[in-house]
């Protein structure tokens, strides 16, 4: 029997070294313990996102880190890679340079997903401290969410 297709591929991006700086990671954690569907992977990629070599032949592509986009913390922001220039530092991440390289590899490589979409998560604080702010892991319940809601988008989405 042939491997089941990937569909989605959900990343968590993100050093849990520095709080909130580790929230992708927190969520990719968070949803391996979830019962989500087979066509489904989520992969805790840490601070070294070679999405070239974690993505493979699915249809969609969800990141998940932290941007400081200004916005109060634990606002999210949804966006796609050609929606903000990422190697511009127009929202910063720790992981900018790495991601942007590595979503220009994919699409030099013919191997970009039909889609692509960041979830960013503004974080409170980023320092050293392996545990989120109050405030981030409130919102884990309504990130996890957002996220389930692009796997499975409800009609007139």
């Amino acid at each position: 029997m042939k491997d089941a297709k990937i569909r989605t591929t959900i990343v968590g991006v993100g050093n849990i070294l520095l709080k909130d700086e580790g929230i992708g990671v927190h969520i990719a954690h968070s949803l391996q313990q979830t019962d989500i569907s087979h066509d489904i992977k989520v992969i805790d990629v840490g601070t070294s996102p070679d999405l070239p070599y974690y993505v493979k032949d699915c249809d969609k592509l969800i990141i998940v880190d932290a941007v400081q986009g200004g916005g109060k913390p634990g606002t999210f922001y949804r966006f796609h890679p050609h929606d903000a220039n990422i190697e511009s530092g127009e929202m910063a991440s720790a992981h900018e340079l790495g991601l942007g390289q590595s979503l220009e590899m994919m699409r030099l490589m013919g191997s970009e997903p039909r889609e692509i979409v960041i979830i960013g998560i503004e974080p409170k604080e980023i320092g050293w401290g392996m545990e989120l702010s109050a405030e981030l892991q409130q919102k884990i319940p309504e990130i996890i969410d957002l996220i389930l809601s692009e796997i499975n988008p409800r009609p007139g989405d």
